[in-house]
């Protein structure tokens, strides 16, 4: 199986769920058919090309992206690091004994990168980054003889995925164990708390509404942010604009709105 996903022209031939799937959905929820923009991508090659075109679609693909962010629409961006490590690791330590593709699904504020088999051995959500444990050791040891391999073989794959999201401040990367799989979330969500992002927005614009700062704070919930807009009511970092209807109501700089984005 080894020598077929490394040296075939093309794998799938043999093994026809050995490739990838990527989605594109318009959408911060659950990606659905209305929500699927065109028809998804299938990535098929022998190993070392399989990774390369995933990493490069999906990127593509992200890098047509556009979100409401604090200053207007703006493109999302995730490290190219991040994105190429958690691609390498689902192709080279998937259970290949199970009749499935990898699945990447590219939502508006995540990535989703889904592989079939549960965590090897002894290696567990908790411990992932700190254990080795390669379920198919063939394919991680030859693939990295590789001119350029994908893969460094020293353990180091996932770890480096979450120092590179943490270099541009983003959430560390979210890992699962579902049924019969493992996925790997990347999310397009900055460390700041939502009192900061609500900030950073009103700093660039007059007035903000609850339905703004959902889509920039990516919360969905109206009531929690009724609750973060009062709290900084109470601290008179902003108040309500009045005068307005309840079905326009907004909020401004209140008199102890920072200089700086509060820490």
């Amino acid at each position: 199986m080894a020598a077929v996903l490394l040296y075939a022209e093309e794998p799938q031939a043999a093994l026809p769920k050995a490739g990838i799937k990527i989605y594109r959905y318009q959408t911060s929820g659950a990606g659905t058919r209305d929500t699927l923009v065109g028809n998804p991508s299938s990535i098929e090659g022998h190993a070392y090309a399989l990774i390369a075109k995933a990493v490069q679609t999906t990127v593509d693909i992200v890098e047509k992206v556009s979100v409401v962010g604090t200053t207007g629409l703006e493109k999302v961006s995730y490290p190219r690091e991040s994105i190429h490590e958690i691609i390498t690791n689902a192709v080279l330590h998937r259970d290949y004994s199970l009749n499935d593709d990898i699945h990447i699904r590219i939502y508006d504020n995540r990535i989703e990168v889904q592989s079939p088999g549960v965590l090897p051995a002894h290696v567990t959500v908790e411990n992932i980054l700190e254990e080795r444990f390669a379920r198919n050791q063939r394919i991680v040891r030859l693939i990295n003889k590789y001119e350029d391999p994908p893969n460094k073989d020293v353990g180091e794959g996932l770890n480096t995925a979450f120092e590179a999201m943490r270099k541009l401040k983003f959430r560390d990367p979210v890992i699962e164990q579902l049924d019969g799989s493992v996925k790997v979330t990347l999310r397009h969500e900055k460390l700041a708390s939502p009192e900061e992002i609500i900030c950073e927005y009103l700093r660039v614009n007059l007035e903000i509404n609850n339905a703004k700062a959902r889509e920039i704070t990516f919360i969905g919930s109206e009531n929690s942010v009724k609750r973060i807009f009062n709290k900084m009511m109470k601290s008179k970092i902003i108040e309500r604009i009045p005068d307005r209807p309840q079905a326009k109501t907004g909020y401004r700089k209140g008199s102890n709105f920072p200089v700086e984005v509060p820490q």
